[in-house]
């Protein structure tokens, strides 16, 4: 009989035989605490890297698509509650403010934006799967693009696409125009109403400077200001008086085919305390992605932001006491209504800052796709001043923040019984009243 073959160990066979090959690997005579085993199988691994950028929100989830001289644009809303009464004709509202061509100092593309609500209702009311919006494009001008497929716009995005990507859809920015903002005012207009019904929470957005025309902080009752107050005039500024200098501002560069920037201001009123959560997903640090996601927005601040270095911190500080209701109020606002990346009651107000608009029509030096020195004049229909359509984008993506976190917090802290000397639950009964004929 012939003496039997000596093997190895079975863990020094496996972690032997499974040693990676190829560039890189670890050499057999590898030390056995670097070696380590997968089983008797030996499977390739594989990386996956998932960064689409498409989709915003962890709970009230939103994804965007389309181009702006595709075939039409629109998003698909996941985690929406089930029998929410919502109909084209609601988000349709929302859109019609954003929409291009609505007056002269917005750009003149003719697009009516009009929605189709696709899935995810039935009979007015919301099913709890996903909803799809779609919006058709009905007035591309490709040929208006020609040049810039040859050459970069200054500050556009068509050179860091091809930097990324290594191909770019050419007309109208594709994906980079602020076409793409439709899924955001469509799914937005949802999450206001939710947040309407079940907190009372109302948010409004409004032009606080146009240029260097800046609307005085005292000039608006952050309180009281109301939407027809904001919808009066075409720039969307509440003060009549500023708003007719911030319209003569944009018409003076709209002649000359230049562009010009301006600030946003947006207000959230009967926010609910304690929507936010520490450390990475701060209310504010939310806020801030939300509005630095826009197309040209350049800078955000809450609250004091900025201007509150200039405080000490007994100047800054915001005091509480007890109102005559037995509630917590701070006697000054300068937090902007978030305390520790936490909202804490009071009116959330906060900032946008937008570039002037990438595309003018005057001639500029660029680079071309080739690599050579090159001028440009572009052509094609874009905004003098993007601030008065940026309005109801600033309106939405806050609305989607707050709906998220809304949904979040009140799965973690409100599963269980609250501490009813510390919390207080979301909602309200007028709030519930109006929700409870559509939960039936």
């Amino acid at each position: 009989m012939a003496a039997p073959v000596s093997q190895p160990p079975v863990a020094s066979r496996a972690s032997t035989r499974l040693l990676p090959r190829g560039p890189g690997a670890l050499p057999e005579s590898a030390p056995a605490s670097l070696r380590f085993s997968v089983g008797r199988r030996r499977r390739a691994a594989r990386l996956e890297v998932k960064a689409s950028g498409n989709v915003f929100g962890n709970h009230f989830q939103v994804a965007t698509y389309g181009e702006s001289h595709g075939g039409g644009v629109g998003c698909v809303i996941s985690g929406c509650p089930p029998r929410i009464p919502i109909t084209e004709a609601d988000m349709q509202v929302e859109l019609d403010r954003r929409r291009p061509g609505q007056s002269r100092i917005t750009t003149p593309r003719k697009e009516t934006d009009t929605c189709k609500i696709l899935s995810g209702t039935h009979e007015g009311l919301t099913t709890g799967t996903p909803i799809h919006v779609f919006v058709p494009n009905t007035d591309q001008r490709g040929g208006d693009y020609s040049e810039m497929a040859k050459a970069y716009r200054p500050s556009h995005a068509d050179a860091t696409y091809d930097f990324k990507y290594g191909v770019r859809a050419v007309q109208g920015g594709g994906r980079s125009s602020a076409r793409e903002t439709i899924g955001r005012v469509a799914a937005g207009a949802l999450a206001k109403k939710i947040l309407k019904l079940k907190s009372g929470v109302e948010i409004l957005a409004f032009v606080s400077k146009v240029h260097q025309v800046i609307l005085p902080e005292d000039a608006v009752d952050y309180e009281t200001v109301t939407m027809e107050q904001i919808e009066s005039n075409i720039v969307r500024c509440p003060n009549p008086e500023y708003a007719e200098k911030m319209i003569a501002a944009i018409d003076k560069v709209r002649v000359r085919g230049d562009s010009i920037g301006g600030v946003v201001t947006c207000i959230a009123r009967n926010v609910p305390r304690g929507l936010g959560s520490p450390v990475f997903d701060k209310l504010e640090a939310e806020l801030a992605k939300a509005m630095l996601s826009l197309p040209a927005s350049k800078g955000f601040e809450i609250g004091s932001g900025f201007a509150g270095t200039d405080f000490t911190g007994s100047e800054h500080n915001d005091e509480f006491y007890m109102d005559e209701a037995g509630n917590v109020r701070t006697r000054t606002n300068r937090s902007g209504g978030v305390q520790g990346g936490i909202s804490n009651g009071e009116i959330i107000y906060f900032k946008v800052a937008f570039k002037p608009t990438a595309t003018i029509g005057k001639k500029q030096n660029t680079v071309s796709r080739e690599h050579e020195d090159v001028e440009l004049l572009a052509r094609g229909r874009h905004d003098p001043c993007v601030v008065p359509r940026a309005v109801p984008m600033v309106e939405s993506m806050a609305a989607l923040v707050l709906m998220d976190q809304l949904m979040a917090h009140i799965a973690q802290c409100e599963m269980f019984p609250l501490n009813l000397a510390l919390q207080e639950p979301i909602g309200s009964a007028s709030s519930a009243s109006e929700l409870a004929p559509n939960l039936s």
